[in-house]
């Protein structure tokens, strides 16, 4: 009896591709509940974001091939995995976000894949779709673009064109590190000089400055501390100025044998804490004026996981506390524990039209505030 073996169909594609998108954990644990994933009923990925206004919406996230010529260690979808391998096709992968889209579940578009050959093969697929939206269908909402590593500037250029956001993947805070996870990829060649090009193509006066761009750290699988880590994130914002860093933290027992991270690795709690950390740093250094050099570490390199970075900051600057709440600054206010960018703006509007007296002033009492009050006088 011979067995037939037909080719998996849009929806059997989208079962594979929605199975391989949970090791993706890019955005699963944001520095607020609000940044959280979350997986629909039809197994499709939907991330929240964050908009300029303020408000939240849903952006339709799709793998666009789990094929991948590279060989990342810490990835389950590398060359020599035995998995079931499909790619959705340029039509497809339009539909099916269109369908979205013109349902109002979600406003807008993130084409990522694996690298089906060639850097520049994945990036025209990708570059593919966004141009059927762009001048078929005449879309202009929100299209991400992931750039591949290696990927040529003329791809690149294109993505950049079409795109909102493109990102491409920095993975780890040094060559030294991505060489534990990779004998294929080149960190200055294939990384670091393709994301050089980007910040140039976006750079403030130039013809794609409304594109933003963002990249990604893999926490956990080369063993890197996070000062490595944090130190490289200072150089992407102050002379790359990328808009926004993502950190993914590896999921043990998903990379190849030889991993180093697979002895030394913390257990699942505390990497997921280490992400949180991380993302509460990443947003010490956007929003809140801190510098990678004021981050501080204990004698291995790594944040603390009991206290989070701003309280570890101030507890080692008594002599910046406590600080006047009636005549503190804004990004002095900032700096307190326990203090967010909600309570200071209501803090400065307050003293606008009366002293603050007590923390009763701003708002009813909680965890938060009461902690603020440690490092505040009246």
């Amino acid at each position: 009896m011979t067995a037939i073996i037909r080719k998996p169909d849009t929806l059997d594609k989208l079962k594979i591709l929605s199975a391989d998108a949970q090791y993706d954990l890019a955005c699963a644990c944001g520095s607020t509940k609000d940044e959280h994933r979350h997986r629909g009923a039809d197994g499709k990925w939907i991330y929240p974001v964050t908009l300029a206004n303020g408000g939240r919406a849903s952006i339709f996230k799709i793998l666009l091939s789990n094929v991948c010529s590279n060989d990342c260690k810490y990835c389950p979808l590398r060359q020599d995995m035995n998995i079931r391998r499909c790619t959705l096709q340029t039509e497809e992968t339009v539909r099916l976000f269109l369908d979205y889209y013109n349902r109002k579940k979600v406003f807008g578009i993130f084409i990522s894949s694996g690298v089906i050959g060639t850097p520049d093969n994945t990036a025209e697929r990708i570059n593919a779709i966004a141009r059927v939206l762009r001048y078929r269908h005449r879309f202009k909402g929100y299209i991400h673009l992931k750039v591949i590593p290696g990927s040529s500037t003329a791809a690149i250029e294109e993505a950049v064109s079409l795109a909102s956001s493109v990102s491409l993947n920095i993975e780890t805070p040094g060559a030294d590190n991505l060489a534990k996870l990779s004998n294929k990829k080149d960190y200055l060649a294939d990384i670091i000089e393709p994301m050089k090009r980007i910040s140039q193509m976006t750079a403030r006066g130039n013809r794609y400055e409304r594109v933003h761009q963002t990249t990604q750290f893999i926490v956990g699988a080369a063993e890197e501390d996070d000062r490595q880590i944090i130190r490289y994130m200072g150089g992407l914002y102050d002379r790359l100025h990328l808009n926004r860093i993502y950190f993914s933290a590896y999921q043990q027992g998903l990379g190849a044998a030889d991993l180093p991270a697979e002895q030394t690795l913390q257990n699942p709690k505390e990497i997921l804490t280490r992400e949180h950390r991380l993302y509460q740093v990443d947003f010490l250094m956007r929003k809140y004026g801190f510098k990678d050099s004021e981050i501080l570490f204990d004698e291995k390199g790594r944040l603390s996981l009991d206290k989070d970075p701003k309280e570890i900051w101030a507890d080692n600057h008594p002599e910046r506390f406590p600080i006047d709440i009636n005549r503190a600054d804004k990004f002095q206010l900032l700096r307190v524990p326990g203090l967010g960018l909600v309570s200071v703006n209501r803090i400065l509007k307050q003293r606008q039209f009366a002293k603050i007296r007590r923390i009763q002033d701003i708002a009813k009492p909680n965890k938060r505030l009461n902690k603020a009050t440690q490092y505040l006088k009246f």
